[in-house]
């Protein structure tokens, strides 16, 4: 789960950089298996040329791009797909062995089945948005764009959940008390939607239309907000209102995180919740840094790690039991119900080591 859940960053900073140098839309093809490979020849490179100068982007954004400049393109989009294929790998392989000697059971055997099932519809669902920018726009759909973003990052906490999760219960084997915190819990889902709002700036290239804080145009809130109707679509659909959302939930995420700490300041999670809150922080000023220097490739790359971290911060402190605090687990897990240090069998409830 550990080894899955990094590939899943690695893949997810990478894919942001794919956005950023604008190289999505480098490779016009999907070959999930022969893919894999780059073009080997120089007539190999000329073909995968002349395909991308036959779509929008090319002929406006990149008009004018030479052999070696789209050659720079396709290595981004290429190493993104290949960490696709690496995590399809690091989740496939164990599963399908473990599964095959019959080492996995129960819910956590359930849970671990639908990740193959989900890497496999998060290829497609990837194809699927790079398609949206073939023909008739210069770029892909933000919807896509924001649905594969959103796909990766339930991947990332399936893994991220069930690492944290068998911590937890083998806690409970070994005596401690079951105690997560749930506060910890929603703090993550708000982190979530703040990543997926930012999806929708990188879709809509809204970080690039104020850059400036806190004001959008001399206004709080963006003059441009609201010209679309119906109304709804200026979330999804304008920039200046993407942006607007995004720095909500980014300061609304900000200040839940320092109140918490804040009221856990003596409790025995105290150490837990200043880590999430040097977290926040640090991913804020970084957010501000990306929007104050005009997006540079650096620090956006970073601000997506940051908000990774986050993630993973308030979704550990959700899970793994710290004494004095109500779980998200089901309060009561008896030992009984587990796996023991004596069996190799991996399950989500391990118990007590059964005595020889």
């Amino acid at each position: 789960m550990v080894a899955t859940a990094l590939a899943v960053v690695v893949a997810l900073v990478v894919g942001g950089i794919t956005r950023l140098t604008e190289s999505g839309l480098s490779i016009t093809e999907w070959k999930p298996v022969s893919g894999a490979l780059p073009p080997l020849s120089l007539a190999d490179w000329n073909t995968a040329f002349q395909q991308y100068l036959q779509i929008p982007e090319a002929q406006t954004v990149h008009k004018g791009i030479t052999l070696s400049e789209f050659k720079a393109l396709f290595w981004w989009e290429w190493i993104h797909r290949n960490l696709a294929r690496v995590v399809g790998l690091v989740i496939a392989v164990p599963f399908f062995w473990l599964s095959f000697k019959g080492r996995l059971r129960g819910a956590l055997r359930t849970r671990l089945a639908s990740l193959p099932i989900l890497v496999a519809a998060q290829g497609a669902l990837g194809w699927y948005m790079v398609s949206s920018g073939l023909s008739g726009r210069t770029d892909v759909s933000q919807y896509r764009l924001v649905a594969h973003l959103g796909l990766a990052l339930v991947i990332f906490v399936v893994a991220v959940w069930t690492a944290a999760e068998i911590v937890a219960r083998q806690r409970v084997a070994t005596g401690t008390p079951v105690a997560g915190d749930r506060a910890a819990l929603f703090l993550a889902s708000l982190t979530f939607a703040t990543i997926l709002s930012g999806g929708f700036v990188a879709g809509l290239d809204a970080g690039h239309v104020f850059n400036t804080f806190p004001l959008m145009g001399g206004q709080l809130v963006p003059p441009s907000y609201g010209q679309l109707v119906p109304f709804w679509r200026n979330w999804f659909e304008n920039a200046g209102a993407a942006q607007f959302n995004h720095r909500v939930l980014a300061t609304l995420t900000l200040l839940l995180t320092l109140t918490l700490t804040f009221r856990r300041a003596t409790t025995p999670s105290r150490g837990a919740w200043r880590l999430i809150a040097a977290a926040a922080c640090v991913q804020f000023v970084l957010g501000l840094t990306t929007l104050l220097l005009g997006v540079p490739i650096a620090a956006a790359a970073f601000h997506q790690l940051g908000a990774v971290v986050l993630l993973t911060a308030a979704l550990w402190t959700a899970v793994v039991p710290v004494r004095g605090h109500s779980s998200v687990l089901s309060p009561a897990i008896p030992p009984s119900t587990s796996a023991t240090t004596a069996d190799t069998t991996v399950d989500a409830y391990p118990r007590r080591a059964r005595k020889a």
